[in-house]
């Protein structure tokens, strides 16, 4: 028995090599994510090591391989952004399966806060920053400090094709929502959307057009207000009904918030989702689109997958073998169905 006032050696990696009877190579592969190891020898690396209680000496890692093994992730708008937390959990996923600390910022959209946060994160020596835009758009001009570490863009372009960027597929999730419909049986589609031109709503519309002349259809285009919320969708409801086509039988929403205008609208003249009229929209914006009744067809955004693209390419940035900065990853939406979409049953479409 070890003496009064007697210190306990903290576990090593040796030591979890030595009970794993593997090389202390394989258990920093096996526990780093990276290199070639088998998965059943990294599942019992990491269970010997959960198991003897091992954590990196992450001073020690830092000293050997002159990273800190820090990464920044800096965002606009995480605490009210429904969406942010897909973003940040693809990342700091990606970053765990990597033994990276992700460290996250928020600037509430003030430029003055992060360009602060900025400095703060490469006085603390990190070794990379994910710069991410909660909605997509291209900056006026991005942060001048990120010239000054490797970074990669999330939701956001450089326009000088110097950082490396990913962005959702927009033109893809239009182009997926409306051939959904149309292999439903739909013919006579509307795309609902906002006013404002965005990246999302030139991409989508873009998409919706392809699919339809593809089709040999005809496109159809009602404007709502803006921002894209459920009042946007009352009014290009409405403004579908000035025009005098009644013959649609389904709608394309740019988003999920309008896609539920499109309900509320739909209730008050009479018309039955999806008897009437079949709806699909964007985002999967599960408080609207699950909670609906019907529950809303939807195409989801790669919020998730776009978290983890940012983190691997930061790493492979370090790693030499940085991703091409000339064109955007553009990062495709998936299907979510749900009851809204339907073939065309009564065949009177918006006829009251």
């Amino acid at each position: 028995m070890a003496g009064e006032g007697a210190t306990i050696k903290p576990v090593g990696i040796e030591d979890v090599a030595r009970a794993a009877s593997v090389s202390i190579t394989t258990v920093s592969h096996a526990l780093s994510g990276r290199g070639q190891v088998a998965q059943s020898t990294r599942e019992r690396v990491r269970r010997v090591a959960s198991e003897m209680g091992y954590s990196p000496n992450r001073l020690a890692s830092a000293l050997r391989s002159h990273r800190s093994q820090i990464l920044g992730f800096v965002s606009d708008d995480i605490a009210t952004t429904p969406f942010a937390t897909r973003v940040v959990l693809g990342a700091q996923d990606a970053a765990a399966e990597n033994d990276q600390l992700l460290v996250v910022v928020n600037s509430n959209r003030d430029k003055a806060i992060e360009s602060k946060q900025i400095s703060a994160l490469l006085a603390a020596q990190v070794d990379a920053v994910v710069y991410a835009r909660m909605f997509h758009q291209v900056p006026s001009a991005l942060p001048r400090e990120l010239d000054s570490i490797p970074a990669v863009l999330v939701d956001t372009t450089d326009t000088r094709r110097i950082i490396p960027s990913v962005v959702p597929d927009e033109e893809q999730i239009g182009r997926l929502a409306t051939e959904k419909l149309i292999s439903s049986g739909h013919t006579k589609i509307a795309h609902l959307t906002v006013s404002a031109s965005g990246r999302g709503s030139v991409g989508r519309l873009a998409g919706y057009n392809a699919a339809m002349h593809a089709a040999g259809l005809e496109p159809r285009v009602f404007r709502g207000s803006d921002p894209g919320d459920a009042a946007a969708g009352r009014a290009a409801f409405a403004a579908m009904l000035a025009a005098d086509v009644r013959d649609i039988t389904a709608v394309f929403c740019f988003n999920d918030p309008m896609a539920m205008g499109i309900y509320q609208a739909a209730m008050r003249a009479g018309v039955s989702i999806p008897d009437d009229l079949s709806v699909i929209g964007v985002d999967n914006f599960e408080p609207v689109a699950a909670a609906l009744l019907p529950g809303l067809t939807t195409i989801s955004l790669p919020h998730y997958e776009m978290g983890r693209w940012a983190v691997q390419s930061a790493l492979a940035t370090l790693d030499g073998r940085a991703p091409d900065a000339s064109t955007e990853t553009r990062i495709p939406g998936q299907l979510v169905i749900r009851d809204s979409v339907t073939s065309p049953r009564s065949g009177k479409g918006l006829g009251l």
